[in-house]
């Protein structure tokens, strides 16, 4: 049986317009999952299956597109403020080796985004006595996945932007973890995200 062959141009041009749309939803809407910004996208194209979806990576270089041309220094500034509050938590909570991970680290928080810092301590309650300890109120989220000891939100309340720290087992600081397109996942110790500062400061 003969299987009719994809237009290779419509195909490139298809997940092109997924990949741009799907960018668009996660820098307007405030979608932080991109596998779901991309069914979305594809989903409001109305494009066929044959299609198929982009690359992550695809999305993420159109979202850093939309966001140069279209929030320029309003991104600017959010990263900055973000990386900021980032390095405060750091900084309180180094004995626990936090890392920055996620959009923030990546530079491709929206309006909607909420700051990522991986946590390995002895024990998950060693972080819940350290903020009770300190006067600090947190709330507990749904872990992200198996590996995942607990996830505490934090914010300030002079601070726009919620901190979530993700917490895992202290053996596992050591394990690289990927994300779904098999890319490894970023993250960045104090002195790497004070590096980032100094370096947005000069960007200004």
């Amino acid at each position: 049986m003969r299987h009719r062959r994809r237009p290779t141009g419509m195909q490139n041009n298809g997940t092109a317009h997924i990949a741009a749309v799907a960018a668009r939803l996660m820098a307007e809407d405030g979608l932080d999952d991109v596998e779901l910004a991309k069914r979305k996208a594809a989903h409001q194209l109305n494009l066929p299956e044959w299609i198929g979806l982009p690359s992550s990576q695809a999305v993420y270089d159109a979202l850093r597109t939309h966001q140069a041309i279209f929030q320029d220094s309003e991104q600017r500034e959010r990263i900055v403020s973000m990386r900021q509050e980032a390095l405060y938590w750091m900084e309180l909570l180094a004995v626990f080796h936090p890392y920055l991970t996620g959009s923030v680290l990546d530079g491709t928080a929206g309006r909607f985004s909420m700051i990522d810092i991986l946590l390995y301590p002895d024990s998950d309650k060693d972080v819940e006595i350290f903020l009770l300890n300190q006067g600090i109120a947190y709330e507990h989220m749904r872990p992200r996945n198996d590996r995942t000891s607990a996830v505490l939100q934090v914010s300030r309340g002079d601070c726009d932007w919620a901190t979530n720290l993700v917490i895992y087992p202290s053996h596992d600081e050591r394990v690289v973890f990927r994300k779904h397109d098999g890319s490894v996942r970023e993250r960045a110790r104090i002195e790497a995200v004070r590096e980032r500062l100094k370096i947005d400061a000069l960007l200004g």
